[in-house]
């Protein structure tokens, strides 16, 4: 390996801490590090992060069944949707788009460059959720929403955008499980970490027929990833929820900013 694969091996710890910690994030790291730190094209960067984040949290929800801390069946009603829809947009979308997106006579942006940009602009949104201190509310005391249709329809929704910028969306998938369907923020994180196993490595699949997969580099980041994820887990019972949603909102805040930085000016 060169100096910067064995750099983002490395950096591959802080995608699984992050998983463990909070149930989101891996793929807001992985891909960063593979395109910025590797040099992988951002395009095979999805793909890998896909099954990066997708095999760690596979981990990481077996250890939180085990615990009692997955609800299955708001994970079949929204992770089935959002199966299908991230191997469709893996499959068939990403394909189709053209390598050069033209807004005008004069401008064409690679299609690389507007995938990052616009999970900057994804990450960014999501980022002042995470910081914005909640109304408090009583949810031990609310009934746990499992309807289909809002679920479902949510589930299409995240699995697309995840299809697309190869995020496993856990980053939306947490805040949709707490402030609609009143989950418990600890049932939220072992959910969203099966959900996002799932269509992780399912959407990986549709990347196998159109990318040439380097196994070396990717089961070196996805052994790191998983050691973190069990350090994740072990510091989350450390930490208080809120303090640590804040911090890690502020955290992908100035990623965004940065991948923004970077690929416009």
């Amino acid at each position: 390996m060169e100096i910067f694969e064995i750099l983002g091996v490395i950096l591959a710890l802080l995608i699984g801490v992050s998983l463990g910690l909070i149930g989101s994030g891996g793929s807001i790291l992985t891909v960063p590090i593979l395109v910025y730190v590797v040099g992988i094209d951002p395009i095979l960067a999805t793909a890998y992060s896909l099954f990066i984040v997708g095999s760690t949290s596979l981990v990481g929800s077996i250890k939180n069944a085990q615990e009692g801390n997955v609800h299955y069946k708001i994970a079949l009603v929204f992770g089935i949707p959002s199966l299908i829809a991230v191997f469709l947009t893996r499959a068939e979308l990403v394909p189709l788009l053209p390598d050069f997106i033209v807004l005008s006579n004069k401008t064409e942006i690679p299609k690389s460059k507007l995938i990052m940009v616009f999970f900057a602009i994804v990450m960014f949104a999501a980022s002042s959720r995470m910081i914005r201190k909640p109304r408090h509310k009583n949810i031990a005391k609310q009934e746990i929403l499992t309807s289909f249709i809002p679920l479902a329809s949510q589930g299409l929704l995240i699995g697309t955008i995840s299809g697309l910028v190869g995020a496993g969306g856990g980053f939306l998938i947490i805040p949709t499980l707490v402030f609609f369907a009143n989950l418990p923020m600890k049932k939220a994180i072992g959910t969203s970490l099966t959900i996002i196993a799932c269509q992780s490595l399912i959407g990986f699949t549709g990347d196998l027929a159109h990318q040439e997969i380097d196994w070396k580099i990717l089961l070196s980041f996805t052994s790191v990833s998983i050691i973190g994820i069990f350090i994740g887990m072990k510091l989350s019972k450390r930490i208080m929820d809120g303090n640590l949603r804040r911090i890690f909102g502020w955290f992908i805040l100035c990623i965004s900013i940065y991948i923004i930085i970077k690929e416009i000016f």
